[in-house]
């Protein structure tokens, strides 16, 4: 299969036949001028030598004066006919002379011909006396064909040369000019060349500048699509490496709950036939861990739900006041926490949301405060409207949180203290699941903390978006 011409060629090959058609117009133009110049030029010197021969003509019956390359015959009308007169410059051929002298016994007249054994001729006949005397002559049109022929010589190869130069010239600047498009190519051809599969690593960028405002904008366009394949690469390699970590994470929480209930259903078996209150211990046991697994499980499936791009948040959205759901979880916090004090400072804030999530959230957040803080800490929840916004502020006047920590705070299964026992530091996804479902209604969540003081601030829009 043929290669297919560059475009650089192309493009210089269609200005070169343009530029032909544009060459063939004005040179014909130049021709058809000059022709119409000279002819008209002749004519008129003709015309002049006409004039002056009349005089001859009219006492002499011949022309004295012409032109040493010119012919010259003069007609009397004689019995109603058309005679010519003996003159010094008679051609061989008369033919064409008797012809147009018929036609100008009343005025003049102007013809082409060719008179056998000299060539090409101009014609005039003029009347001397009118219906008496016709003077015809003819002038030779060999320095007017030959004017002609050098003036498109000339003009073609003058053409031809400007037509090379713009080629080849034209094919240069046009290579030089789409070179930035070439080095588009070239990177375009490593970047295909890489395996992308397991490198979200696409640094490759266009450099350089010229080729024109159009190549500009191209390379810039060019560049801004490699920079979001490459954040898109990145963020799927992130999502990948969360992915994986998850799973892991998810398999090792899961692993231990059914390793405890493996072991309490060996206990129970062994301590069926024994007294009941060791089987109710047992049994207890049981309950415990599975309602645990439970727990952890829910809190992954709703994540997974959160994270569905395939899916509508799972939120059932109704009109409520966030003072009200503030004050059940408080309510709540004080009857399952009362080693903790809690402060509610709420004001009347209605919005549309899901009460039920929003409530998960405010458990979520007290329940950490009182797990990661010494009996005795004071813990307050404040709910203010600022702009449209539904904000909440949930804080603890505990030891604080690192700022190592604060960065992982929201990953899944992150535990500040890895040394903690699960009962006390929980499955690491309670925080996960608030950051989500606030994102879930359009929200943020931030995290401010110093020793003596953490505070969660959470913006909700008033109206889901």
């Amino acid at each position: 299969m043929n290669r297919p011409l560059r475009l650089g060629t192309r493009l210089a090959l269609g200005l070169g036949a343009l530029a032909l058609a544009v060459f063939a117009i004005v040179g014909a133009v130049m021709v058809t001028s000059m022709k119409t110049f000279l002819d008209k030029r002749l004519d008129d010197q003709m015309a002049m030598s006409q004039t002056g021969a009349s005089h001859d003509v009219e006492y002499y019956g011949k022309v004295t004066k012409l032109p040493p390359t010119w012919f010259a015959v003069v007609y009397k009308v004689e019995n109603g006919e058309l005679v010519a007169q003996p003159g010094d410059q008679h051609p061989d051929d008369r033919e064409e002379f008797d012809e147009i002298a018929k036609k100008a016994l009343t005025k003049d007249t102007l013809e082409t011909g060719y008179l056998r054994g000299e060539g090409k001729f101009r014609l005039r006949a003029c009347p001397i006396r009118e219906n008496e005397i016709v003077l015809v002559s003819a002038a030779p049109m060999d320095d007017r064909d030959g004017t002609i022929s050098q003036l498109i010589t000339v003009s073609v190869a003058a053409f031809l040369a400007a037509l090379v130069t713009l080629v080849v010239g034209g094919q240069a600047l046009l290579r030089r000019g789409l070179r930035p498009l070439s080095d588009m190519a070239d990177t375009a051809h490593d970047i295909s060349s890489q395996d992308l599969t397991d490198s979200a690593d696409l640094t490759v960028r266009v450099d350089g500048a010229g080729g024109g405002v159009e190549v500009d904008e191209l390379r810039e366009a060019f560049n801004k699509m490699l920079a979001h394949i490459d954040t898109s690469l990145a963020a799927r390699t992130a999502a990948e490496q969360r992915l994986r970590r998850f799973i892991a994470d998810a398999s090792h929480e899961l692993r231990t709950p059914l390793t405890s209930l493996r072991g309490y259903a060996d206990l129970f078996r062994y301590a069926a036939a024994n007294e009941p209150g060791e089987r109710e211990k047992h049994l207890e046991k049981l309950r415990s861990e599975a309602s645990r697994m439970s727990v952890l499980l829910d809190d992954l499936l709703l994540l997974a739900r959160l994270d569905s791009a395939e899916s509508e948040p799972p939120l059932r959205p109704e009109e409520l006041d966030l003072a009200q759901v503030a004050e059940a979880a408080g309510d709540a916090f004080r009857a399952a926490r009362p080693s903790h004090s809690l402060e509610i400072d709420a004001d009347t804030v209605t919005m549309r949301a899901d009460a039920t999530r929003l409530r998960q959230v405010l458990d979520n957040l007290l329940t950490n405060a009182a797990v990661h803080t010494p009996a005795g800490t004071a813990v307050s929840v404040r709910v203010r409207a600022e702009d449209g916004w539904a904000v909440v502020q949930v804080s603890d006047t505990g030891p604080g949180i690192t700022e190592t920590d604060q960065e992982r705070i929201f990953d899944r299964f992150y535990r500040v203290d890895n040394s903690r026992t699960r009962q006390r530091g929980g499955s690491g996804l309670g925080l996960a699941v608030v950051q989500s479902l606030v994102h879930a209604h359009g929200g943020t969540i931030n995290l401010t903390s110093r020793p003596g003081s953490t505070t969660f601030t959470i913006r909700l829009p008033r109206r889901l978006l």
